[in-house]
C-alpha cells in the first residue's frame, strides 16, 4: 500500500499498527509489516509526488481480505493499495533414495 507522505514517521507507524490490528480483529494472522519509507511515485496520486510504501504479509481467508479492503478504501491516509494472493509453498519432501542393486556375475 501507499500512504500519504504528509504524516510524520510516528503517525505512519501508528497507522500501520492500526491497519494490522484491523486484520487481527478480522481473524487474520499478520506475519510481517514492512515500512519501505518515502519514495517518489511514477505519477501523481491525489496531487502527491511521493508516498510512503508499506507491505503487509498476512495469512487470511478471502472474506477477511475483502472486508479489510473495504476498510482501507474509507481511510483517507491510504493513497493506493493492492492485494495479491501468494501461493503457499509446501516444504520440499526429501527425495526418495533409490537403492542401487549390484549384480553379482
Amino acid at each position: 500500500m501507499i500512504v500519504d507522505p504528509r504524516p510524520t514517521d510516528e503517525e505512519v507507524t501508528a497507522l500501520l499498527e492500526q491497519l494490522g490490528g484491523q486484520f487481527k480483529t478480522l481473524g487474520a494472522d499478520v506475519i510481517k509489516v514492512d515500512n519501505w519509507g518515502k519514495r517518489r511515485l511514477a505519477y501523481d496520486i491525489r496531487k502527491q509526488r511521493e508516498g510512503t510504501y508499506a507491505v503487509f504479509d498476512v495469512s487470511a481467508e478471502p472474506f477477511m481480505v475483502k472486508e479489510f479492503e473495504r476498510q482501507v478504501r474509507l481511510n483517507e491516509n491510504v493513497l493506493r493499495f493492492v492485494s495479491t494472493r501468494v501461493p503457499i509453498r509446501k516444504k520440499a519432501r526429501p527425495a526418495k533414495t533409490q537403492e542401487v542393486v549390484e549384480e553379482v556375475s
